[in-house]
């Protein structure tokens, strides 16, 4: 597929010199000279209440980001509290979810927001944490003036830089910097760039005219300084004689995409085959990002001949650099290559090239995620088992991989959702980037990312009705808002799962979302309606022969029971649960149950068996490996024989034995770990993490 001819070329656009920025000076002297100029506020008298915004504004391919790029970086000195940016319109167009914007700006500040909040909370919190800093914030592919308006800081020592299509009624105070073309000088520095100075001083004539034939256009210009830079053999004249000779195509009618169109055929039409076939591909990738990995997945070719091809495709112009090894689709080239991937590939192709792509990512995720276990551990084995490409080094490679590219996982997952019926790789896509997110971050710093994940399973699954995957959104937005303390937001969320795992008839998710209800009520103290739902869960549970969930279910009845002081109920339970543990040969619930077996024993008067049933707990916790429930177990033993009147010598032996216990970290404290605690918080381990391969 990649022959030597392929290869040569791609080098060959690989090896061009380094670029910079050309021309703009009066549009820059323009732009900073509008920082200072008086605003409304200040001609009216006022103190100026928000941030300046300066608009850079014009059509895609005409220079409009490299300029705001450029002019943040002349002013990044005069603004000591960093850069921060943004692109509010997605790669396929559609204006990116405010909420999402100013989420990613907080966690770029270092602050995580709580899942689930809204615009207005999200703004406020930014705006608030933009509070007496001097920053500068650039927004590019501004879709309207209200993505503005809610991101903009209440601190007139920020500055916003805002790039957009046209002007943004609605921004007070704001006057557009319209960029077109650039001078002839400029353009033919910018030529000098890519093909080296050589070609274009010999010849200056052939040069003002492919300036003229580009209209200037800095896109443009990018790409015909990128054809002449492969093909030394060329002279400039012959670009021009070329690009006259093309054929008239639609797009020749709208002049402000004519020069780009035309010069974007003419160096697509002398790439390789299989050069152009991935280039096409490429406008699938997430956000337009791209890198080695993801272009040998859509190609089908190895990752030396990807990262290759994308050397080369940012040699010719066709690709923006944006780190090592990583690039980006130009946005005014992503209309153009839609048009080539529907008009040539043929529609199975194309499906079969994004599953290579989701396939691949989600194998990355799960070493990913492999990578976060401790070194020697089973998942570490199967890490090194993985092709090379795949593998990470350490953990702390793992992580800088997710969150470096988090915002183009995340879009991906969107993307994959979006596309289909949740269907088996956008599941394991969905539960990959889950997965990854809690082993890296842990089950608190991934709520965010992961509120919005199961919310965009939610959106499909309602859109498509989808009961059983709605009903497992549903669980685990529940989760998270319960944790978020939003416990009306978590009840409904809950009563929603059950009706739609009853209407799809699925058992597993309907038990879930009984307890799930039931924890709900508990942590309202409401004993009575917390202990009618477990009960309902454990009918469930006992109708399927669960052992294990029937179990939990007697536990977290035996709890309530004894929070409302009906001791005899939670004796009941705590005998059921303990003995449930025994036949599904799980000992540490088991000690957890005769812990609290003993605890009512106690309640109810009944000192000797209650004794009798801490020791039993104490050892069967011995035996079961745990020496953190141990030695827990055993200090509350102690503390029961000293209450109880028992036996000093044996509190002694007890007090000892838990010492002696290696718990790997401090457990708590002797009255919060009373027996009659849940053996689980009431928003329980096994419900969370719930996700769409458990349907």
């Amino acid at each position: 597929m990649w022959g030597g001819a392929t290869r040569a070329v791609l080098f060959a656009a690989a090896a061009t010199v380094g670029k910079g920025f050309a021309g703009r000076r009066r549009e820059l002297l323009s732009l900073r000279a509008d920082i200072d100029r008086a605003g409304l506020d200040t001609l009216a008298g006022r103190t100026a209440a928000r941030s300046r915004v300066l608009l850079i504004a014009g059509r895609p391919g005409w220079g409009r980001t490299a300029l705001a790029e450029e002019l943040v970086r002349r002013l990044a000195d005069d603004y000591p509290d960093g850069v921060l940016s943004a692109r509010l319109t997605t790669s396929g167009g559609e204006p990116v979810a405010t909420p999402r914007i100013a989420r990613d700006l907080l966690g770029r500040l270092g602050v995580t927001a709580p899942p689930g909040a809204d615009e207005d909370d999200l703004s406020a919190e930014l705006r608030e944490r933009l509070t007496g800093k001097r920053l500068l914030l650039l927004l590019d592919d501004v879709a309207g003036a209200d993505q503005v308006g809610a991101l903009l800081p209440d601190e007139p020592g920020c500055l916003v830089v805002a790039v957009s299509h046209g002007p943004l009624t609605g921004v007070p105070d704001v006057r557009p910097c319209t960029v077109g073309g650039l001078d002839v000088s400029a353009a033919v520095g910018l030529l000098a760039q890519y093909a080296g100075p050589t070609r274009i001083t010999c010849d200056p004539v052939a040069a003002q005219a492919l300036v003229e034939e580009c209209a200037g256009q800095p896109a443009a210009l990018v790409l015909a300084g990128g054809w002449l830079a492969v093909r030394p053999e060329a002279s400039v004249a012959d670009l021009v004689a070329r690009l006259r000779e093309l054929p008239p195509s639609s797009a020749d009618a709208d002049p402000g995409v004519r020069p780009l169109a035309r010069t974007f055929r003419l160096v697509y039409d002398t790439l390789p085959p299989a050069a152009a076939r991935m280039l096409r591909l490429l406008v699938l990738a997430p956000a337009g990002a791209a890198d080695a990995q993801v272009a040998s997945a859509l190609a089908g070719c190895s990752v030396p001949d990807g990262a290759a091809a994308l050397e080369g495709f940012a040699g010719c112009g066709l690709l923006r650099p944006r780190g090592e090894g990583r690039y980006q689709v130009p946005g005014c080239l992503e209309p153009l290559l839609r048009e080539l991937l529907e008009s040539v590939e043929r529609p199975a192709e194309v499906e079969l090239a994004r599953a290579r792509m989701l396939e691949r990512t989600v194998r990355q995720l799960h070493a990913c995620r492999l990578a976060a276990e401790p070194v020697g551990s089973p998942a570490r084995k199967q890490l090194a088992e993985m092709p090379r490409p795949l593998r990470f080094s350490s953990s702390s490679d793992a992580a800088g991989w997710l969150e470096g590219r988090l915002p183009v996982l995340l879009e991906a997952a969107r993307l994959a959702v979006g596309a289909g019926e949740l269907d088996t790789l956008a599941r394991r896509l969905v539960a990959g980037l889950t997965h990854a997110l809690s082993a890296h971050r842990g089950a608190e710093g991934a709520a965010p990312e992961l509120y919005g994940l199961h919310q965009l399973v939610l959106d499909v699954a309602e859109r498509r009705d989808l009961p059983v995957e709605r009903a497992a959104a549903l669980l685990n937005l529940g989760d998270l808002d319960a944790r978020a303390e939003r416990t009306d937001q978590a009840l409904g969320r809950y009563k929603g799962a059950l009706e739609a795992a009853r209407e799809a008839g699925d058992p597993y998710t309907t038990g879930r979302a009984l307890e799930s209800i039931g924890g709900i009520y508990q942590e309202m103290a409401d004993w009575h309606r917390a202990a009618d739902w477990y009960g309902r869960a454990l009918e469930l549970r006992l109708g399927r022969r669960d052992v294990a969930g029937g179990a939990r279910v007697y536990a977290r009845l035996g709890t309530v029971h004894g929070y409302a002081d009906r001791w005899s109920e939670a004796l009941r339970d705590w005998r059921a649960a303990a003995a449930a543990c025994r036949r599904g040969a799980d000992p540490a619930g088991c000690a957890r149950a005769l812990s609290g077996t003993a605890r009512a024993q106690e309640q109810l008067g009944r000192s000797r068996d209650a004794l009798r049933s801490w020791g039993e707990a104490v050892t069967v916790a011995r035996g079961c490996g745990d020496t953190a429930l141990h030695g827990e177990l055993a200090l509350r033993a102690a503390e029961a024989v000293d209450r109880l009147g028992g036996d000093p010598a044996v509190a002694r032996v007890l007090r000892r034995e838990a010492r002696r216990a290696e718990a790997p970290e401090k457990g708590p404290s002797p009255e919060e770990s009373s027996p009659v605690t849940p053996p689980e918080a009431p928003r329980a381990r096994e419900r969370d993490g719930i996700d769409l391969r458990n349907q």
